[in-house]
């Protein structure tokens, strides 16, 4: 069976309060059974000493002092508070017993040194029955003593007892579920307002945010943690979402100088030399594109965390010399100077693939923003580890700085890398 959390913190609320509560009952019930086994212990003793007191020796026997003492009620009836009286000599031989006593005796303890106390029945009436030994005054065991009491009414309050806290008990315990199951449902019911929240949040949603609990205990630090991983998710969206529209942007430039390209041909014959310039645009185009759906996969590689990163020691001078062919058409269109001022043995640990997209970005946009005749240095700082690149374009607006690293950017004024 499947308990609901409020129904599981009921049950072991219930059962730790349970547990509690039986301990404390036992603890009731042993106090007042040994309460009134103490009582009956102390009646018994009163009134062993009552009878130590009347009796007489002769030599070695007992003489039994008539004494207004045996003639009382309680040794002569049953039906009160009876008080049983046997004393025997040290051979066990009856010397006296009580009127209500009648026919019926008590066992004899032989070579009793030492008073005890027992339980027994007689006549099938309960009684406490307490042992003693009767020393004469030279301290010769000469006898001894049986004093029983009845045990009905202590019986009857520890059977009544009994019963209450057998019939308190699970009565109790169904008060105790029912509180505490009342309780546990104020308590998570911010729980279930965070479960109905989070369950309506959707695409069409998501800047719903769940409500924060009054006091600031566990639930109120979920709620607050669900809110910060719901705010991540919707800043994920939006960034998927103008990735998209920006990959769109960046590709449709191409398509559209591609698309115009092909329909200037198409119109009319033209000359070799013009088609193979129209082609050679077309080519470039596609290149282009090429380029931006590379970056785009690897921009995907790295967001989804599975960079493919290689670190090993990489020559700068190398790769720049590499990627200059790509750039020198550019250069020469733009009448722009390229100058490498790196160390031949400047070999950093970096990915060759990442360093050399990254790098193709940087020359690429200082060509695009460099005025025509300018100059574009790509240099080396050890210290630092620092590739840097520099032209003489405009530079970029301190406003812009901040949106450096985001993706598919586009300031209004002119700027450069």
């Amino acid at each position: 069976m499947k308990l609901t959390f409020q129904n599981r913190i009921a049950l072991f609320n219930t059962l730790a309060a349970a547990a509690a509560t039986l301990l404390v009952f036992l603890i009731v019930y042993a106090v007042v059974f040994f309460t009134a086994y103490h009582h009956l212990n102390q009646d018994i003793l009163q009134e062993k000493e009552e009878i130590f007191s009347n009796l007489l020796w002769k030599g070695d026997s007992i003489v039994i002092n008539q004494m207004p003492e045996w003639e009382e009620q309680e040794h002569q009836q049953v039906e009160v508070n009876p008080t049983f009286i046997q004393i025997t000599d040290s051979q066990g031989n009856l010397r006296f017993r009580s009127a209500n006593l009648q026919e019926d005796f008590f066992l004899f303890i032989p070579d009793m040194e030492r008073s005890s106390f027992l339980n027994s029945r007689l006549n099938g009436q309960r009684i406490r029955l307490g042992y003693f030994p009767i020393f004469n005054s030279s301290g010769t065991n000469t006898g001894q003593l049986a004093l029983g009491v009845s045990m009905e009414e202590s019986a009857v309050v520890l059977n009544n007892l009994r019963i209450t806290l057998l019939l308190a008990f699970p009565l109790l315990l169904l008060v105790l579920y029912l509180a505490t199951s009342f309780a546990a449902s104020k308590g998570i019911a911010p729980v279930h307002q965070i479960i109905e929240t989070a369950s309506g949040i959707d695409d069409a949603n998501a800047h719903t945010r769940l409500p924060m609990p009054e006091h600031k205990d566990e639930i109120h630090q979920l709620a607050a943690t669900i809110n910060a991983l719901l705010n991540r998710i919707e800043s994920r969206i939006k960034r998927e979402k103008q990735f998209t529209a920006d990959a769109s942007h960046e590709l449709r430039t191409p398509l559209a100088a591609i698309r115009g390209t092909l329909e200037v041909l198409a119109r009319r014959q033209r000359e070799p030399a013009h088609y193979e310039e129209k082609i050679t645009e077309v080519i470039r185009e596609v290149d282009r594109m090429n380029q931006i759906l590379n970056q785009l996969l690897q921009l995907s590689r790295l967001e989804a965390g599975n960079t493919g990163f290689v670190q090993e020691p990489l020559n700068l001078k190398s790769l720049a010399d590499e990627l200059l062919p790509q750039w020198q058409a550019a250069l020469d269109r733009k009448r722009v100077s390229l100058q490498v001022d790196i160390p031949p043995d400047a070999e950093p640990l970096a990915d060759r693939s990442s360093l050399s997209l990254m790098l193709d970005n940087l020359v690429g946009n200082a060509i695009k923003y460099c005025p025509s005749g300018g100059k574009i240095n790509i240099s080396w700082r050890q210290a630092g580890h620092t590739l840097t690149v520099a032209d003489d374009g405009p530079g970029i607006a301190a406003e812009h700085l901040p949106h450096l690293f985001e993706r598919f950017y586009r300031a209004d004024a002119s700027r450069t890398s």
